[in-house]
């Protein structure tokens, strides 16, 4: 079960340096669909015997992660016609330095924790705390609001990572609760994309700052 699973996380740390390796916000925006779906698949890799309540948690994981989500930020960049993201805080190549600097740290760092023995030889604990810094980095240093979306979603994608340590406990209705209240906030975060754009005719988030009281 190991070798499948700790194979999907190595695929999910590449993908983290591709999203801050590059400036096209369409490839971040598909990074992260691949990554939801990768996510999805994962409880596949842990669960011995899969239940319906499962089932129905990674499809809705793998519908909205992969499909609704990007299909909304796609929509998002064709109505305010931006493509790249030109100006980050941190330059991109320096990005995925930290990116791997974090990735190294993660595993280091997770051979200390007291972690059950059945979670020491997957990669889940340095996997999940790489993508969470991995999402802060986005979160933090990218000046378009579209690319700062993709750092939350990222992060999200972190910390559902480490809560695949506790699939089997974790009722099936806080699962859909979490996916409704990621769907919400991603709803709202278009909605405020588009008036920012409507208003500095600009998604550089520095330009909030002109507003006044």
């Amino acid at each position: 079960m190991n070798s499948p699973l700790n194979a999907l996380l190595v695929v999910v740390l590449a993908l983290n340096l591709f999203a801050l390796g590059t400036s096209r916000l369409v490839t971040v925006i598909k990074i992260v669909s691949l990554q939801g779906v990768l996510l999805g698949l994962m409880p596949l890799m842990i669960e011995e015997h899969v239940e319906w309540e499962s089932l129905l948690a990674m499809g809705g994981t793998i519908l909205l992660k992969g499909a609704v989500i990007p299909w909304m930020m796609m929509r998002a960049i064709r109505e305010v016609e931006i493509r790249r993201e030109m100006e980050p805080l941190i330059g991109f190549l320096p990005s995925m330095l930290l990116g791997a600097l974090a990735t190294g740290l993660a595993l280091l760092f997770s051979k200390s924790l007291p972690l059950a023995s059945e979670h020491t030889a997957p990669l889940l604990v340095p996997a999940s705390l790489a993508t969470i810094f991995v999402g802060f980095i986005l979160l933090t240093t990218r000046a378009k609001a579209i690319t700062q979306v993709m750092g939350y979603l990222v992060l999200e994608n972190g910390i559902y990572i480490f809560g695949l340590l506790l699939l089997g406990v974790i009722p099936l209705m806080v699962e859909l609760g979490v996916l409704l209240d990621l769907f919400v906030a991603i709803f709202i975060i278009c909605i405020m994309v588009n008036h920012i754009n409507q208003a500095f005719s600009s998604l550089d988030t520095r330009r909030l700052s002109e507003l006044k009281e």
